[in-house]
């Protein structure tokens, strides 16, 4: 594959564009809370934008593409039960709790609702926890480009083999997210996210009508998936149960596991994305904009899952030889297809062992599929040369959106919650500026270390959702018993937050998905229970974890003082007056707008269903 001026042309276009938001809005920068809060002045639709673009990440739209190719049109129900739910209570009950209390990021909330030693565990859990999924999808990406030999040729150009496509990736990547970043801070990284979801849907709107064009339609789609043998279609073993559907997912892991403790703990405590609301004019604009961010998260799975199913469902290609006659002359043309895209399934091909030069092989001696590499298969097969740069374009602004709401995320937890608490009090506004902008530096580094270590990662996706079940499952219990529970203490919570750390980890020690070896799957302590997939495994984790920090929350509480209910005004649920006493007509309400988005997801997941 080739990339041509055009393609380049389009990619230069869109980094001089997010570089330009970045330059233009560096003046007005003035106070840290312009440069960690975006001031909070922006309107409730930038917000929203914002917020959902955060999830958009290349590990979740390369992820959730790779699940839809290996689990099918199931794997989009996830976007209904983990997300819509979770988005619409945040909207109405989460963040008008976090707004009001002018806290400026969520460890800052749970030191004003329980203590100094539970903000700094949680923000020192939240800043490992970030430098780990910036690392990731600077991997992810980086892994992209070389897939596409994107800079194949200009190192040709300079005599060069394409070996070091990997790291200049890395490193040029990161150091435009750190360039906008550091210029202008979350008001620039929220513009931009907003530039790249548009940009994002017009790149990956016409792979997906292509693909449909070309494999028959939905109708066409849904035969061809319905014919391909439901064995081929998971790496699992084991008999179907009636009970899980074909991730291997059972009604208590759905529920409980996505549906309630890693959807809400992901849109109700992770910072990089309850920052964008609180970036909001006034409370009326940050509650709308999770509910406004649920509007196009209803019709995400359309544009990342489906991609997955329909090349699942395409035809494989395979090396061809036709015979032609002509003036009596007999020509032969033959069509090479490489042995991984040849041994793969539809368009998805097989995993390669690079050292080994060789196909991988699973238990069962079959080529083990590489799902990572759906999406840059799709692209590859459905963009030509001169419209191939706004696919790519797509998938890097997805990749920039990620990272640089977790990068504003860390720089505003570290500045707030580590040196401004612990290390310098009562400094200049510009010397809080110049922090911010130096732990930016320092998290970008951070994460392009990450990526190199995680070179040869499998399952970005899985690995997402293990670092949530680690970190936010136990953050969910301790603050929704912060919010809603006004008997909670700074002890239970700090217990809780430990204890429910420590049990996700030993989960994760002792069980292993079927399939794997012990190690980064899993079982590293000893395998003492497998699982289907590793998904199951980690919605698992998030479940013990969750419910070990819950108990433990509860217990602690109830055996140490609590403070005294005034103190507690504006932090818990029950103790916070109404903003206002003027109520909207019904239709204006934002609880009229949650509704409808409800009734709408339902309707989509039956579809899908």
């Amino acid at each position: 594959m080739s990339f041509t001026e055009i393609d380049w042309l389009i990619l230069l276009i869109y980094i001089v564009t997010v570089l330009g938001i970045g330059v233009a809005l560096r003046r007005s920068i003035t106070t840290s809370c312009d440069f960690l809060q975006a001031g909070r002045s922006l309107p409730a639709w930038i917000c929203g934008l914002a917020f959902i673009s955060v999830s958009m990440g290349a590990p979740e739209v390369i992820g959730m593409g790779a699940w839809g190719a290996r689990y099918g049109f199931e794997s989009a129900q996830l976007f209904g039960i983990g997300a819509i739910p979770a988005m619409l209570f945040a909207g109405l009950y989460i963040v008008p709790l976090y707004y009001g209390s002018k806290a400026r990021t969520v460890p800052e909330f749970l030191c004003m609702r329980f203590d100094e030693k539970t903000r700094a565990l949680s923000a020192c859990l939240f800043v490992m926890m970030t430098v780990l999924l910036s690392g990731i999808s600077l991997c992810v990406v980086a892994r992209l480009l070389q897939a596409l030999h994107a800079f194949d040729t200009l190192f040709y150009s300079l005599g060069l083999q394409p070996k070091g496509t990997f790291a200049i990736s890395i490193l040029l990547l990161a150091a435009i997210v750190m360039a906008y970043v550091v210029l202008s801070g979350l008001t620039g990284a929220m513009c931009s996210q907003v530039l790249q979801f548009f940009l994002v849907v017009a790149g990956l709107l016409p792979m997906v009508l292509l693909g449909l064009r070309d494999i028959g339609g939905w109708s066409g789609l849904k035969a061809s998936v319905d014919a391909i043998d439901p064995g081929l279609l998971h790496e699992w073993k084991g008999a179907m149960h009636a009970s899980t559907n074909p991730m291997g997912i059972d009604a208590i892991g759905l529920t409980v596991g996505l549906g309630f403790v890693l959807g809400c703990g992901y849109w109700w405590t992770n910072f990089a994305v309850i920052q964008t609301a609180m970036a909001a004019k006034d409370m009326d604009s940050a509650r709308r904009a999770p509910l406004i961010a649920a509007i196009p998260k209803m019709i995400l799975p359309f544009l990342v899952t489906l991609p997955g199913v329909i090349a699942i469902g395409l035809p494989t290609p395979h090396s061809t030889t036709t015979t032609h006659s002509e003036n009596g002359a007999i020509f032969r043309e033959t069509t090479v297809v490489p042995l991984q895209v040849e041994r793969g399934r539809g368009l998805v091909p097989a995993k390669v062992d690079r050292a080994a030069r060789q196909l991988e092989l699973g238990s069962n001696g079959k080529p083990l599929i590489d799902y990572e590499m759906t999406m840059p298969s799709m692209l590859r097969h459905f963009f030509p040369t001169g419209v191939l740069g706004l696919g790519l374009a797509a998938l890097i602004a997805s990749f920039m959106s990620g990272m640089a709401g977790h990068v504003t995320a860390l720089n505003a937890v570290f500045t707030c919650d580590l040196y401004e608490s612990y290390m310098h009090r009562g400094a200049s506004e510009q010397h809080y500026v110049t922090v911010g902008r130096w732990a930016t530096v320092g998290g970008v580094l951070l994460s392009a270390g990450t990526a190199f270590a995680l070179k040869n990662l499998s399952s970005a996706l899985e690995t997402m959702l293990l670092a949530f079940s680690v970190v936010l499952a136990p953050m969910l219990a301790t603050v929704l018993l912060g919010m809603f529970w006004k008997r909670a203490t700074g002890h239970g919570a700090f217990a809780g937050l430990i204890a429910g750390t420590v049990a996700a980890i030993l989960h994760h020690g002792l069980t292993l998905p079927l399939d794997a070896h012990p190690g980064l799957h899993g079982g590293w302590i000893a395998p003492l229970h497998q699982y289907l997939t590793e998904a199951v495994q980690n919605l698992y984790g998030a479940i013990f974890g969750f419910g070990v920090s819950f108990v433990v929350v509860l217990v602690a509480s109830l055996l140490t003082k609590p403070r005294a209910e005034t103190e507690l005004a504006g932090l818990v649920s029950s103790l916070t007056p109404k903003t206002s006493n003027v109520s909207p007509p019904v239709w204006k309400r934002p609880e009229a707008l949650a509704i409808a988005i409800l009734v709408a997801a339902v309707g989509i997941n039956l579809f899908l269903a």
